[in-house]
């Protein structure tokens, strides 16, 4: 009998050991999944953004050439492109968001806000930064953003962006002469950013956890018994 008592006090001790190290290494596998499969959201969002935004510079800003002299299409602008058709995606999962966030934008609705700001900010410190990840605390929990930096690499961007004498009338007439001017080549202007939630991935991760938690006490469990009959007889 005290050879089962001795038996059973180590066995729990090696139960609650190896239940606590395999608990501890699984939960952080599965967040780290959880985060990779967030990211991988992030990514094709902005993915999507960019082929928006290069189709739009080839083939669409061309096309409105003639008509812009007489009143400006915001449809020509990649940029407003890739917003728009990045909106028909929030409208039906709305936690998604992707902003080109500026600091002296010409649409006022690209407007960069504080947290905005500080990315841009990190991106025109280090010039040779491509991409910026982070997490974030929003109304709907805990997102993960990925961020590229807005860079006027192009000249002819210059022809909107340079000076108030230079800018198109229409784009003037439209936005006004207060904002979007000043911009240099090779300054970084703003920032695309993507925000993905992180909710549901780390509630799976949670219930994944769980489950192997379960499972896994099952069997220390019944292992204890085994050996206990084994023991007694």
């Amino acid at each position: 009998m005290k050879l089962l008592v001795k038996f059973n006090l180590l066995y729990l001790l090696a139960m609650a050991l190896g239940l606590a190290t395999a608990g501890f290494i699984i939960r952080n596998l599965l967040q780290d999944n959880a985060r990779d499969e967030v990211l991988n959201s992030a990514r094709m969002m902005m993915e999507k953004a960019v082929a928006v935004r290069a189709y739009t510079s080839k083939q669409i800003t061309p096309l409105l050439e003639t008509q812009m002299k007489y009143e400006f299409l915001p449809q020509s602008v990649p940029s407003y492109s890739a917003t728009e058709v990045l909106a028909t995606v929030r409208s039906k999962h709305p936690e998604y968001t992707y902003k080109e966030a500026t600091l002296n934008p010409t649409n006022p609705r690209d407007r960069a806000v504080e947290w905005e700001a500080d990315v841009i900010s990190e991106f025109r410190k280090s010039q040779q930064a491509k991409e910026s990840i982070g997490e974030r605390d929003t109304p709907s929990g805990r997102a993960l953003y990925i961020a590229r930096p807005i860079r006027i690499s192009d000249g002819a961007c210059l022809r909107c962006h340079s000076t108030l004498d230079a800018a198109p009338r229409t784009l003037v007439e439209k936005y006004g002469p207060a904002n979007g001017f000043g911009w240099q080549l090779g300054e970084v202007v703003g920032a695309q950013i993507v925000s993905v939630p992180m909710a549901l991935p780390l509630a799976r991760a949670q219930e994944a956890w769980l489950t192997f938690m379960a499972l896994l006490t099952t069997v220390f469990v019944v292992i204890a018994v085994a050996l206990n009959i084994m023991l007694w007889f």
